[in-house]
């Protein structure tokens, strides 16, 4: 009988190779899949309320929230006829709330698309290209990386006055502009490392075109990456509408960061009137909350590291862990004869009474 590491046991003395852990049952091996992640579901689950929220909201407003009631010297406080109390000028902070998550999504989701989609562009095409394309379009994105987004975006939005700012696909185009070059230069150096790959020098030896390669070989090993980077480019553009919205450069009066701009004018933070200002800080934290959950469950995933790490905690077993780490790192197996055991044992014996 044969003794192995990573084999069952034998007859005849031939192994029969296993890819389960010692000790560990195939199916526990592979409990750790996308849908299945905490951080997945999580993000998931919270990404939902807020699309449901932006659906439902407006409808459920229980007033116009440019509504003015009585007249009040300063915003009341939180009661039976207005949930989370009113502003400066008596207007409902609750309908604010309800009304205002519609158009950050919007942007977001819009500053995301055209983002990702430049950085596939821009980033594939110039690893996969090389030359003179790959030294230019490297130089455009390292251009937009150095180049600081805060004064640029304050310049755009300054020049598109107010009919502009209320354009939510021209906000989140201008956004964009700004956040496509991260995306850009991983994408390129994912293409780098594959455009050299067997199947890849396979397709390019039987003629297929370069946008076929592109799209057809290549792009697709790049789906993960790409998600990580448009959910990445979300959750820029959320905190840079907000921000532009606090600083009164875009609409803002229905939006979360609009509300944050009218509490901050009226010194709300230091009246203490904490219903105007501390829900729709919440709300953008728990929506980047959302964002930066599902980016770190995609690279969970993606990451052999960091899903060896993952299935560690699911166990609870730290030799469990070291043994997947050794199977995914390619280390070879060690088979153990018993007759080679038996010789080695007699020489070690023999020795000894010598």
């Amino acid at each position: 009988m044969a003794v192995g590491i990573g084999t069952q046991e034998v007859a005849g003395g031939q192994p029969v190779p296993t890819t389960a852990l010692p000790g560990t049952p195939e199916r526990k091996q592979r409990a750790l899949r996308l849908p299945r992640s905490p951080k997945i579901i999580a993000g998931l689950a919270i990404l939902a309320f807020f699309v449901l929220w932006s659906i439902v909201g407006p409808l459920v407003a229980p007033y116009d929230p440019s509504r003015f009631f009585a007249s009040a010297p300063v915003p009341l406080p939180p009661s039976a006829a207005h949930w989370l109390g009113t502003t400066q000028l008596q207007q409902d902070v609750l309908s604010q709330l309800l009304v205002g998550g519609g158009d950050m999504l919007l942007v977001a989701l819009i500053a995301g698309v055209i983002a990702t989609a430049l950085s596939v562009v821009i980033g594939v095409t110039a690893g996969y290209l090389g030359g003179l394309a790959d030294d230019l379009l490297s130089m455009l994105s390292n251009i937009f990386l150095v180049m600081p987004a805060l004064p640029l975006l304050v310049i755009l939005f300054g020049f598109l006055g107010k009919s502009g700012s209320d354009d939510l696909f021209l906000v989140g185009f201008i956004i964009s502009v700004t956040g496509w070059a991260w995306g850009a230069r991983v994408l390129r150096a994912q293409t780098l490392s594959l455009r050299n790959r067997d199947y890849v020098d396979s397709a390019r030896i039987i003629g297929e075109r370069r946008w076929r390669i592109i799209f057809a070989e290549i792009l697709p090993n790049l789906t993960p990456i790409v998600a990580s980077s448009f959910l990445f480019t979300v959750l820029y553009a959320v905190g840079t509408y907000s921000a532009m919205a606090f600083l009164g450069l875009v609409n803002p009066e229905w939006n979360w960061g609009g509300m944050l701009y009218f509490a901050q004018s009226y010194n709300a933070e230091l009246s203490g009137y904490w219903w105007w200002y501390v829900p729709p800080g919440l709300l953008i934290a728990l929506l980047g909350t959302a964002l930066v959950l599902l980016n770190f469950g995609i690279d969970e995933f993606i990451n052999p590291r960091l899903r060896a790490a993952g299935l560690t905690r699911r166990t609870g077993s730290r030799k469990e862990a070291r043994a997947l780490r050794s199977q995914q790192f390619g280390l070879t197996s060690v088979l153990l004869d018993s007759t080679a055991s038996a010789a080695t044992a007699g020489t070690a014996r023999d020795g000894g009474q010598a």
